[in-house]
């Protein structure tokens, strides 16, 4: 295998505007800190973390012939990560993040979707095969690789759903198509344990991770359903965008270093807590070191 992670869709373009406040009251106008854009998307944060983490790592999207595509090809190639492009013809996707001081975020998600568009088959299976696990966002255009992800151990295969609330039909085929299940608990509330049953009997996975912010992460696996708190943060809350993806790029470093699913939510954790600190979504990754020392 010449790859550690292949990961399928999910990058796009973050425009950051910091509030007074969450939610943001009417006004016809508000004087803010200067807007940033930045690298953004789900697909981005778990291929720049993992990398960050010194794993070996490919990504395959659909992009558009446009600015926010440009600079999410140069922004890849800067950082030596490889990553192979589709034409997007609709545009690039993107989102505006509205991060209040305390680090919360609400995101007006632009997807650019068009049901009829697909990762060229070439792209995705090549990419595929050279890796030793492969991570699919929820694009729906994603959904379509999965038949072709059949043929591998389902532990190879992760998604991570982010705020489903367990009956949305756009996340079904990844709940039940994926060895690995990742999710927040945001929209559960008193159905996250069943949630989490449900995806273990209904499909593939073998094991899911929900998520809880501060709160700590529950994981269901053949031994059953455990809590785990989450990890100290390093510094000052700055930002919480880019938490959940660096959760799973610290939980999928030490799946692949081969270490038992505690010591990987530990490490999903302690990622995840760095993310909190730093402004923007994906800038500052942390370190395979930091996350050592910190661990």
């Amino acid at each position: 295998m010449t790859h550690d992670v292949a990961v399928i869709g999910g990058t796009g373009v973050d425009t950051t505007v910091y509030v007074p406040e969450l939610p943001l009251p009417y006004a016809d106008t508000y004087a803010v800190p200067p807007v940033v854009d930045r690298i953004g998307n789900t697909g981005s944060g778990v291929a720049l973390g993992c990398h960050a983490l010194g794993l070996r790592v490919r990504l395959v999207d659909l992009v558009g012939d446009d600015p926010q595509g440009r600079f999410i090809r140069a922004h890849f190639a800067d950082r030596g990560i490889e990553a192979g492009w589709g034409p997007a013809p609709q545009g690039t996707r993107r989102s505006v993040l509205l991060v209040g001081p305390d680090g919360r975020r609400t995101s007006l998600f632009d997807p650019r979707a068009d049901p009829q568009e697909r990762l060229p088959r070439e792209l995705y299976l090549d990419a595929a095969r050279s890796a030793r696990h492969v991570h699919v966002s929820i694009m729906d255009f994603a959904r379509h690789v999965y038949p072709d992800l059949a043929g591998r151990d389902a532990a190879t295969v992760s998604t991570d759903l982010h705020d489903w609330d367990g009956e949305n039909d756009h996340h079904r085929d990844f709940a039940r198509s994926s060895g690995l299940v990742f999710l927040s608990e945001t929209a559960l509330g008193a159905r996250r344990d069943a949630v989490m049953r449900g995806i273990l009997e209904a499909g593939r996975a073998e094991t899911v991770v929900c998520t809880a912010g501060a709160a700590g992460c529950h994981v269901l696996d053949s031994e059953g359903l455990r809590h785990f708190p989450a990890a100290p943060l390093p510094g000052p809350v700055a930002d919480s965008n880019g938490a959940g993806d660096a959760f799973v790029s610290g939980f999928l470093y030490g799946r692949l270093r081969g270490r038992p699913v505690e010591e990987c939510v530990r490490f999903g954790a302690v990622a995840g807590a760095h993310a909190c600190t730093v402004q923007g979504t994906h800038e500052d990754p942390v370190t395979e070191k930091a996350l050592l020392d910190r661990v």
